[in-house]
């Protein structure tokens, strides 16, 4: 048979399962090419975790201080005194916040501790009841067995406070580590997008520029908008809090504003402390009231606040959140599932951009995205390398 469009005999099955086998070889292949990278890219990161983790915070920490600094430079200020004054600023806000807490937190312990006791021992009546009936030589049993097992344990308990010594040097290094590099990204950031078209030059330079200016919009705009969104959930649960007498509410209110940066456990994690000690120092009906109150403040947030605030900042959906949160918490901690979803969104930006590249490439119009992309960049306010922006005139390059 011919095929009639062009005039040539049809292949044979044959080959058309040969060379479609040949293609899917070659994907394949790729394939595991590419995820072998990732394997080694992921294996040096942590390696160099150490070196990685201050750098990430500090642009972190960055992109929520460039507005100040920016303002202060454009009065005239110089660079290291505006990033300084910025610095001591937010350093002295953290302070404020502590000594406020820190004396309430003194101070209402050993209430708390007693309601921990009262609750503990409600607990094992409930146990010697029915319908358990665990008598009072069963749980004597039961507390020696935990005893003996921690008095075996000691000197795996001991290892572990040194090593948790260990641990807050190494979280003191990296605060420490963190500020200096603060400080010199907040001084000398504008610099950077200069030096890589010097460094890389054109057409290369040019796409690194663009992306990197993408990536720091959406991380500020992310940054910021979820520092809105968290505070208004800590307020209106702070709220409620007190209302309800529960102990530690300023504690709690922080937590929920540091939970809120851990997209949905975070929020969880947050709530189940503040029921569960709702629970232990008032009443169990204290508890369902304030449960009420975080699940109407967190639909609040979820159907409201962040679809209008965050908009299409983002535009990552629910379940590459959660999975993101997930991976990072596995990988590397409390740490990585904080990190995830800013780390996912600069990702989505790079793979927008290498899809817009391609359709440049393949003559498509792409003159809606541009258009999203600039209201976008817009409504995050700019950063340390918005005026930098590099022109157009590499996009037709390479």
């Amino acid at each position: 048979m011919t095929d009639p469009r062009t005039g040539k005999p049809y292949p044979s099955r044959s080959r058309v399962f040969l060379t479609g086998l040949r293609s899917s070889a070659t994907v394949c292949l790729q394939a595991i090419i590419v995820l072998l990278f990732l394997w080694v890219l992921m294996w040096i990161l942590g390696k160099l975790w150490v070196i990685v983790l201050p750098v990430v915070l500090a642009i972190i920490i960055a992109t929520v201080l460039w507005p100040p600094v920016r303002w202060m430079r454009s009065r005239g200020l110089p660079a290291a005194a505006a990033a300084l004054a910025s610095l001591l600023a937010a350093f002295g806000l953290v302070a404020l916040v502590l000594a406020l807490v820190v004396p309430s937190v003194i101070d209402q312990t050993p209430e708390l501790v007693g309601h921990a006791i009262d609750g503990i021992k409600e607990v094992q009546k409930w146990i010697q009841g029915p319908p358990f009936n665990v008598d009072d030589q069963q749980m004597a049993g039961f507390v020696d067995t935990i005893i003996e097992k921690l008095q075996k344990s000691s000197t795996a308990i001991a290892s572990g406070v040194f090593s948790g010594v260990g641990a807050a040097t190494s979280v003191l290094l990296t605060g420490f580590t963190t500020l200096v590099l603060v400080f010199f990204f907040l001084k000398d950031g504008p610099k950077f997008i200069p030096w890589i078209d010097r460094t890389v030059g054109l057409p290369a330079g040019s796409h690194i520029s663009e992306v990197l200016i993408r990536m720091w919009n959406t991380l500020g705009g992310f940054i910021r908008t979820q520092a809105v969104v968290s505070a208004v959930d800590a307020v209106l649960i702070g709220i409620g809090l007190v209302v309800l007498k529960v102990p530690l509410a300023g504690v709690l209110m922080i937590i929920t504003f540091l939970g809120g940066f851990i997209p949905i456990v975070g929020a969880f994690v947050a709530g189940a402390l503040a029921v569960l000690i709702a629970l232990v120092a008032n009443s169990p009906t204290t508890a369902l009231i304030l449960l009420a109150v975080i699940l109407a403040v967190q639909q609040l947030e979820g159907n409201v606040l962040s679809p209008w605030l965050q908009a299409k900042a983002m535009e990552l959906h629910a379940v590459i959140v959660l999975l993101s949160v997930m991976l990072g918490g596995a990988l590397f901690g409390i740490i990585g599932a904080f990190l995830a979803v800013p780390a996912a969104s600069c990702l989505t930006v790079l793979f927008r951009y290498v899809l817009e590249r391609i359709g440049l490439a393949a003559g498509e119009k792409i003159v809606q995205e541009d258009a999203e992309a600039a209201a976008k960049a817009a409504s995050a306010g700019g950063g340390v390398l918005a005026r930098w922006r590099p022109g157009r005139k590499g996009d037709h390059q390479g």
